[in-house]
């Protein structure tokens, strides 16, 4: 399938990404302010250039990048073609990309990527969401892509895939904080073995174990976590992550009490 998509940020994941729809056949323009094109792709002085002529474009910026790279890119595009947004951005910043897209006559599709692109590359599992998303998707499939097209609008996959992040990635960052504690008490294979033997038993009513024994037991829990993060200061490890913890058991009281 020939095609010209503009790949707009060649950092880690943009590179790869333009790399492998080089490889499958693509016609690919890039544009970063940072670095050069790697080999296979042509390089291009701007959004609106690397826009130009292409029929699907791709914008692998950042989140704060997100709008002025649009915003850029429109006045390259021609009447017909399709802006991608990868970027992990609020599903506020999504819609609002769609709007400034709708105003100029061109959609935009929300992609949400759901693993890292290292190791991946193209076939990194995607969710997409929006305007044209389902052609997004096929266009993007036929070089080996893996796209999940969600039936709503721009901001929907970011939904998805931020809603997965507070728990993985707060799950990630309290067992950091908990083993960094257990390093300095002189604890941290005992805690590490004690993680990976909790992970093993989870299973399908852990959730729900979860979310009813917190709520349950916020007010002793808070008092604990308040405990914690104190021995973590004595530790001198910063607390984040157990005030945070903390914060919201007391919430959760709070709310019960009323």
């Amino acid at each position: 399938m020939s095609a010209v998509i503009a790949v707009l940020g060649l950092g880690e994941a943009g590179s790869l990404i333009a790399r492998d729809l080089a490889g499958a056949g693509a016609t690919v323009r890039g544009y970063d302010p940072a670095v050069s094109a790697p080999s296979g792709i042509t390089d291009t002085g701007g959004e609106a250039e690397a826009a130009d002529g292409a029929d699907l474009v791709l914008s692998v910026n950042s989140s704060k990048a997100a709008v002025g790279a649009l915003q850029a890119g429109l006045r390259g595009m021609r009447p017909g073609a399709a802006w991608a947004d990868l970027n992990t951005a609020s599903p506020g910043v999504k819609a609002e990309l769609a709007e400034i897209g709708r105003a100029r006559g061109i959609d935009v599709t929300d992609i949400a990527m759901m693993a890292p692109v290292p190791g991946k590359g193209l076939k990194v599992p995607m969710l997409a969401s929006g305007d044209r998303a389902g052609e997004v998707a096929e266009r993007l499939g036929a070089f080996g892509a893996r796209v999940e097209v969600l039936d709503g609008p721009a901001g929907l996959a970011a939904t998805r895939k931020l809603l997965r992040s507070v728990f993985y990635k707060g799950m990630s960052t309290s067992i950091v904080e908990a083993l960094e504690a257990a390093r300095a008490a002189g604890y941290e294979d005992w805690l590490r073995e004690h993680i990976a033997d909790e992970l093993t038993k989870l299973d399908s009513e852990t959730v729900d174990r979860v979310v009813t024994g917190t709520r349950q037991h916020a007010v002793r829990r808070g008092a604990e976590m308040e405990a914690a993060a104190q021995m973590l200061t004595e530790l001198g490890v910063p607390p984040l992550m157990a005030d945070a913890s903390r914060a919201v058991h007391e919430r959760l009281a709070a709310e019960d009490e009323r």
